[in-house]
This record gives C-alpha cells, structure tokens and sequence, in this order.
C-alpha cells in the first residue's frame, strides 16, 4: 500500500511534457541569446530583434503551411519551389508597376497555384504516380517553361504592394503578421473543422477513410491545392519583398526541401496522419533562428548547409526518440 502511495505521489509530481512547438521555439530562443552575448552583441536581444527573427522566416513560413497539409494526407509537394518562381515572376510581369493591376494580378497567381495543385493531386490520385515522381515532373516543367519565357527580373512591382513586405502594424511587419494569420487559420481548420478531421483520417489510413466513407481522392487533391496556394503565397511576398520577380527565386531559396524539413521539425510524420501547424511554424522559426546565429558567428555558407542537416537529422532523431517513449 505504501508503494503505491508512493508511486502516487512521485506520478503527481511528474512535470508535464513540453509541446515540441513551445520546447523549439524555447530552444531557439536560447541558443540565439546566447550566440549574441558571445558576440558581443546583446542589443539584439530585444522585441525589434525577435521582430527580424520572425521576418526572416516569413517566406518559408508559406510554404511550409501549405506543405502541411500535403504531408499530413500522406503526400509530399517537390514542385514549390520552383512555382514560387512562377509566382513571384507572374505577379510582378502582371503588375508592370501599375497600382490598378495588383488585384488581377494577384487573384491570376493565386489561379496558377490552385491549378499546379489540382494537376498534383489528379496525378497523384488518379494517375497512381508516387506524390514524389509527380511533383518532382511538375516543378520541371514549371522552371522549364519559366526559364524559356524569362531569363531575368521581370516587370516591376508597384509602390503599394511593397507595402506586404515593408509595411508594418505597429512593430510588427505585415508579411509576417498575415503569415501567423494564416497559420492560425489553418490550423483551426485542421483541428475544429470536418475537413480537418479527415485530412488527419486520411493521412492515417487512407484504405480505413475511405471505408468510413471519405472521399479520399478529393482529400488529397484539396491537400495539394492548398500546399501550392501556400507556394503562390511566398512567391507573393517574394515579388513585393525584391520589388521584381527573378525565376530562380524560389530555386535558391531551397523552398521545397526546407519546406519539408521544417514541417518534420515541427513533429508531423513523413507517412501522414500525425502533426500540425503549430509545429511547422515552431519549425520555421527555429530555421530563421538557426541562419541568425550562423550569420552572427560568420559561418563559411557551405558549412552552414552542413550544419543545418545535422541539426535538421539530430531534432527529427530527437523527436522520433521522444515519441517512442511516449508509446512505450
């Protein structure tokens, strides 16, 4: 009886598990503050700086709630980083610098994307091709199309629309804040809604929803539009945030691998079905973080790549531990 109070006891003081969101965003808090006190930098450390922290994972930030979804369903989306080429070009060739055009321009890059993940989901679904051998031949074809058409900057974009990149609600950015707006709105959705419901139903057991009666086929398609809506998003800010749109924007920004990474960072399982926004976003911040403390400590760009798979391997390696632990 004693043992069993005892063991009572020593379970009430048990602290509770830190959500993975709160325990990344924690970690990278630390290691930055530390990194600028060891620089001799400790000015940084205040809300402007965490303010440039959250600005510089904006345009991943996107992306990387738009691939979200695609994981959580099963899939995976390799053609974003080459349709925010597409984007970020599109909106600023529309644009020509002309205020009057910055609505169709962005309603026609918006259509693109819809379209890019309509086709997506219809290969996937029903072609039967491996989600990553489709996106994979879709981002070809994008860049392919892009770099016949454009070698360079195109068109311009108009003063007003900078104002999503540059402009700000207090100390806060407007690129930013729609993009924790949007966050929050995705992951209600995921959490309150039907649909979300049967994203996580889907990416769970695909063959178990559709004998339940889930349509799956659409699911996976709807995931797909609304990860390449998320890659349309971040061509967007790109175009307003250079004021022009290159086509190897979203190429070197390695939008679609990072996109990736993040999201499993932030806990969602590769085989779907596990995960959320909310780490995703953790994930992202602690990237932003990461290139802040490397940009600091003037690490050579080769070796930053180096060490940001380490870190990438070691937190997804963490995460899979923990949860091991959790089932056992």
């Amino acid at each position: 009886m004693t043992a069993t109070v005892g063991s009572a006891a020593g379970a009430g003081r048990r602290l509770p598990r830190i959500p993975v969101p709160a325990a990344l965003i924690l970690g990278g808090v630390l290691a930055w503050a530390v990194t600028m006190v060891a620089a001799g930098q400790p000015g940084q450390i205040s809300v402007d700086g965490f303010v440039s922290i959250l600005q510089r994972a904006t345009a991943l930030g996107f992306v990387a709630i738009g691939q979200t979804f695609a994981i959580l369903v099963g899939s995976i989306d390799l053609s974003v980083a080459n349709l925010v080429s597409v984007a970020a070009v599109m909106a600023s060739f529309i644009m020509q610098g002309d205020p009057a055009m910055i609505v169709p321009a962005v309603v026609a890059v918006l259509a693109i994307g819809a379209a890019v993940g309509l086709a997506n989901g219809l290969i996937v679904t029903q072609l039967g091709v491996n989600p990553l051998i489709a996106t994979l031949g879709t981002g070809l074809i994008l860049q392919g199309v892009l770099s016949t058409s454009f070698q360079n900057f195109a068109g311009a974009v108009p003063e007003a629309f900078q104002v999503f990149a540059y402009g700000q609600i207090g100390p806060f950015p407007i690129g930013v804040l729609t993009m924790l707006g949007m966050a929050a709105v995705a992951g209600l959705t995921l959490k309150y809604t039907v649909f979300g419901a049967r994203i996580y139903a889907v990416g769970g057991n695909r063959d178990g929803a559709r004998l339940a009666g889930i349509k799956t086929t659409r699911v996976v398609i709807q995931a797909h539009m609304l990860c390449s809506l998320g890659a349309a998003m971040t061509g967007l800010y790109l175009a307003s945030r250079l004021r022009s749109g290159a086509p190897w924007v979203g190429r070197d920004g390695v939008y679609d691998l990072e996109s990736i990474a993040v999201v499993v960072i932030g806990g969602t399982i590769l085989a779907g079905g596990r995960g959320g926004v909310a780490g995703t976003i953790a994930g992202v911040i602690v990237f932003a973080f990461i290139d802040a403390i490397f940009n600091t400590i003037g690490i050579d760009a080769y070796l930053k790549q180096v060490l940001r798979g380490a870190i990438i391997i070691a937190a997804v390696a963490a995460y899979a531990y923990r949860m091991k632990g959790h089932v056992a």
